[in-house]
């Protein structure tokens, strides 16, 4: 499986419309993946909370549009990253959305955990309510990394690799290494996480999008400038991984309370 992490920066003084013209050009040099990866909010840009309300749109609008073209002329799965979604009542969500190779929606996911330090994001968005898995691949968004318990959650519904588009900041880099690194290990899953770059509205955001195995191997990390990543993986290694180590079958389920007489 060839998977495509594509980096893509975010200048105010660019539109959605013309980073989305732009953008499509570092797509088509994706060809030949299997999976193509967009970071969080990337048309928008994360940190530009003034544009949310003006750039939300449904999942019948220009990004999600854009991105089924992408996905059938490249004949490959697309992870747009993440959207700021309205509803139909005009509530505003920071939606991720994964596009079949022929250009049909295969899943989407509201961000559950949204970000209140030095953001505004909680402020503006309202919190989505639904673990999302499918085909053994769950989604998350960027903050989600930090809570465990909703990892947990998508292994217990049959997820086996995790996608993770974010705006992380360069700030808390190396948190984006340790828990990348942990939520693989821990929870026994590939984890393909793609990371914007650039500078936001004065926040430089992080880069080193990568993907770790099960066992906390990294198999490949991007740099921090605007491009395609690629890397070549085996599904496979995640039965392998739980065979060979069954921490999840060891799992003490409900835990006992500290003082219980046996």
């Amino acid at each position: 499986m060839r998977i495509a992490l594509i980096q893509v920066a975010s200048p105010a003084e660019e539109t959605p419309a013309q980073r989305r013209e732009r953008v499509a050009a570092m797509v088509a040099d994706a060809r030949g993946a299997d999976l193509v990866v967009l970071p969080e909010l990337w048309a928008v840009g994360y940190f530009a909370f003034d544009a949310y309300e003006h750039a939300a749109e449904s999942l019948e609008g220009p990004t999600v549009t854009t991105a089924r073209e992408w996905a059938r002329a490249l004949n490959a799965h697309v992870h747009l990253g993440s959207i700021v979604e309205r509803d139909e009542r005009g509530r505003l969500f920071n939606t991720a959305v994964s596009i079949a190779p022929d250009g049909s929606i295969a899943q989407t996911y509201r961000k559950i955990h949204v970000f209140g330090y030095a953001s505004r994001e909680a402020q503006l968005l309202t919190a989505g309510d639904r673990v999302a898995v499918s085909d053994t691949v769950g989604l998350t968004t960027c903050y989600d990394l930090r809570f465990p318990e909703l990892w947990r959650s998508m292994v217990d519904r049959g997820a086996e690799t995790v996608v993770v588009p974010a705006a992380w900041p360069a700030a808390r880099r190396e948190h984006w290494r340790l828990f990348t690194s942990c939520r693989a290990v821990e929870e026994q899953v590939l984890v393909i996480a793609c990371n914007a770059v650039g500078t936001q509205h004065g926040t430089e955001l992080a880069g080193t999008s990568r993907i770790v195995d099960p066992w906390g191997t990294v198999l490949v990390e991007a740099g921090t400038d605007e491009g395609v990543t690629t890397a070549e993986v085996d599904p496979a290694v995640v039965a392998a991984t739980r065979a060979e180590f069954p921490v999840l079958a060891d799992r003490v389920l409900p835990m006992p309370l500290a003082g219980a007489s046996r």
